[in-house]
């Protein structure tokens, strides 16, 4: 298994892949911004609106690949606001059933950190389920948990809340 950064020129030949990690991420009942049941459609239009951000380097994403298959994927997403160009967000930690239990997630965000580090961040920040299994995961890789908030989002027909991490580079 290789961890690599995906570049712009092979970006909409992985679309399918991605769009396939992230259906069968909400199948399985993972809190990554999308209702069950997702469409493949509408998960690729979410890839595809990344593209832009992809291209001028304001979204890094990094993919798991194994002989040409994509088994999990990550983005690092630089921040908007002009105040904050040391911080970046965890976006879409995405491993495909078929490939969980192998350290990929480990991996992709070790891949994830170091590439932060490279440039010039010194803070990683992120939201992620309440109570859930994530936590103890993004702990273990050495993220603050700063808090909760209640209510945050629906996940399967009820209100879960979100736990903000961030680690400091």
């Amino acid at each position: 298994m290789i961890i690599r950064e995906l570049t712009s020129s092979e970006y909409d030949t992985a679309v399918p892949s991605l769009a396939n990690i992230l259906v069968d991420a909400v199948d399985s009942g993972a809190g990554v911004t999308f209702m069950h049941p997702l469409s493949p459609d509408v998960a690729e239009a979410y890839w595809m609106k990344q593209k832009a951000d992809v291209a001028s380097g304001q979204i890094t994403v990094f993919v798991a690949d194994k002989n040409g298959v994509i088994a999990g994927t990550v983005m690092l997403q630089r921040v908007w606001p002009p105040n904050q160009p040391h911080r970046c967000e965890v976006a879409k930690l995405l491993v495909h059933r078929d490939f969980r239990r192998r350290g990929l997630a480990t991996l992709l965000m070790q891949a994830l950190e170091a590439k932060a580090k490279a440039l010039g961040f010194t803070l990683i920040t992120f939201d992620t389920v309440a109570k859930s299994p994530a936590e103890a995961f993004y702990r273990q890789l050495g993220f603050t948990c700063a808090g909760y908030i209640p209510n945050y989002a629906y996940a399967k027909g009820k209100l879960d809340g979100t736990a903000l991490f961030y680690k400091e580079l």
